[in-house]
């Protein structure tokens, strides 16, 4: 070896050398992922036109679908052994309306227990809907049908697994679809030129395609993938009409990695969070998006050029007993370019968007209870060496109920964050508003179902339980803190 200094993400990868990192080599410690960087699957060519999931929408009330989960996708242009539902990654997009029923026969060929999650959705968390209990073993089907409650949101939204202990593994491995509900009609309520799905995932390759497991301490910090992929592509090319309007719906489907979202020399207009219209749109020169966050974009060009859409480093925090060079995280390592956006030709005019999108959201009164949940970390809870990831002291147990609440109450929940790492509060079926933070940013004003809870930081949620009653789940959408204990769940009685 030379004499230069060790990274803080190749110490990283130096304290957690498992047996996947001993066989991986030294030049593989960087990321603690699989094989060395010399091994690993390289992109194909880039510059391929932004490619769009195929769409599966719902006809008289009604969306019926099959979805197997199996090995042997296409990422970044590649064959792999990834992970897909019906042959790709992400799955089919399902577009669905208010009122709508939407069926899903789940099929699992994948060798690992699986499940379905309607990230975002307001619908019941109960029976064969949005259960985040259900477990489908290898060679099973399951069949769901959610009801969609006919004032839901139009918006963006996106499906995943989620059967505890092995959401991290399946997402990176490429089990991710998109999820949209259109307005009442199927209107579209914008007028855009081009209305877009960029669906983000992080995933390492080895050099024949195989996904790349982690080593302990990549599961601790929450695992990065060295390939971060739109739609499963590798850098494609958005083209647009300089002065065209484009909506770019953009989902976080990342394991871990917290997008902070740039586009070179034009700002960003957000229009929503979470599938929700925000008031009014907002001028912002970076969108920054927790996993599991969406945020419909408006994008303007102003001239000819190429324009990268990037994410720039984002400091998530450190393990904190490892001392200072754990400090920066796993995204600190430099900026990444998701896409491209080529514009040519003469210039269009194109309608404005409107200045007022929705009603200001206040949260409804009055409160009815108030609770404090402390998200933490601690040494000695996982075995020797390991780390655990805990609510209120506890790791998740499905047979204890951790929050009981009665159906049609408002509740306000402080969310406290000991830990020296950010994690994002996710809560299942019922979303929240934020209502203030130790950051002191201010709130979206929107129902949003992911908040980013700062390290040693803490955030206060307002929570309208209204609509369904049943049991589900809150908890860190950092998923290999999920899968490591850090959720708990809550009993909604009618």
């Amino acid at each position: 070896m030379s004499g230069e200094p060790i990274s803080r993400r190749r110490a990283l990868g130096l304290l957690g050398l498992g047996t996947a990192g001993v066989a991986a080599g030294a030049a593989g410690w960087a990321t603690g992922l699989g094989a060395p960087p010399s091994s690993r699957l390289k992109p194909a060519a880039q510059g391929q036109g932004l490619a769009e999931p195929r769409v599966l929408a719902s006809r008289d009330g009604l969306l019926d679908v099959r979805l197997v989960a199996a090995p042997g996708v296409r990422l970044a242009g590649r064959d792999t052994t990834g992970w897909g539902f019906n042959g790709t990654s992400p799955g089919p997009t399902l577009r669905v309306r208010p009122g709508d029923l939407l069926r899903v026969r789940l099929v699992n060929h994948i060798d690992q227990p699986t499940n379905l999650h309607t990230h975002g959705m307001h619908v019941s968390p109960s029976g064969n809907s949005d259960n985040p209990f259900i477990t489908i073993e290898p060679g099973d089907s399951f069949d769901y049908a959610i009801r969609i409650p006919a004032r839901h949101p139009a918006g963006t939204f996106w499906y995943h697994p989620h059967h505890h202990g092995t959401v991290a593994d399946q997402i990176f491995a490429g089990l991710v679809g998109a999820l949209l509900v259109d307005g009442v009609g199927g209107k579209a309520d914008l007028p855009v030129d081009g209305d877009r799905l960029l669906l983000v995932t992080d995933t390492t390759l080895d050099g024949a395609g195989r996904v790349a497991s982690p080593t302990r301490m990549a599961r601790m910090m929450g695992r990065e993938g060295e390939l971060v992929l739109v739609n499963g592509q590798h850098q494609p090319v958005i083209t647009a009409a300089p002065g065209s309007v484009q909506r770019w719906r953009v989902i976080n489907g990342c394991v871990s990695r917290v997008l902070a979202l740039r586009l070179d020399s034009h700002r960003l207009t957000q229009l929503a969070l979470d599938g929700a219209l925000l008031p009014a749109p907002v001028d912002r020169d970076q969108v920054v998006l927790a996993p599991g966050n969406r945020a419909d974009l408006l994008v303007r060009p102003t001239g000819s050029g190429q324009y990268a859409l990037v994410s720039d480093p984002y400091d998530r925090g450190s393990l904190g007993m490892m001392g200072g060079m754990m400090d920066g995280g796993p995204s600190a390592s430099g900026p990444v370019t998701l896409v491209t956006l080529a514009t040519a030709g003469p210039a269009t005019t194109s309608p404005s968007v409107p200045a007022t999108l929705s009603a200001p959201a206040v949260p409804q009164g009055p409160v009815t209870r108030q609770r404090r949940l402390t998200f933490a970390m601690g040494m000695g809870r996982m075995g020797m060496g390991g780390m655990g990831f805990t609510i209120d002291e506890r790791t998740f147990d499905p047979d204890r109920d951790d929050q009981n609440v009665a159906l049609g109450t408002v509740e306000e929940w402080t969310v406290v964050n000991t830990s020296p790492m950010d994690h994002p509060f996710h809560l299942h079926a019922w979303p929240f508003h934020v209502l203030a933070g130790s950051t002191g940013m201010p709130p979206a004003g929107v129902l949003q179902d992911v908040v980013l809870v700062p390290a040693r930081g803490w955030v206060r949620l307002r929570i309208p339980f209204s609509d369904f009653a049943g049991r589900s789940v809150f908890h860190c959408h950092i998923l290999d803190h999920e899968d490591l204990g850090m959720m708990a769940t809550v009993n909604v009685r009618g």
